[in-house]
């Protein structure tokens, strides 16, 4: 595929670049090889390869959910800074 000037512009439009005239053709000769090295890779044979999501095999490590009791409401006002034996008291925040 040949990379024209246009096209970079374009490319830089789209995300947004200012680029200069000189990196515009570096810029071209790096997708050149990109786009040839994907040409390489498109002409492989991947028939028998199964579709990964992950290179490593991933499971879960985390702990199976237990119920458990919790603690009580006195339990829980004891170390609130101010109480009413109910609920915790905090300052008004909207008039």
């Amino acid at each position: 595929m040949n990379i024209t000037e246009a096209r970079i512009d374009h490319l830089s439009g789209l995300a947004r670049l200012s680029l200069p005239g000189g990196e515009k053709e570096e810029i071209a000769r790096e997708l050149e090889r990109i786009l040839d090295y994907m040409a390489v890779l498109d002409g492989l044979d991947t028939a028998g390869a199964e579709p990964l999501s992950h290179v490593f095999p991933l499971k879960n490590v985390l702990r199976p959910d237990e119920t458990a009791p919790s603690a009580g409401r006195a339990a829980l006002l004891a170390g609130a800074p101010a109480a009413d034996g109910e609920r915790f008291l905090v300052p008004k925040a909207v008039e």
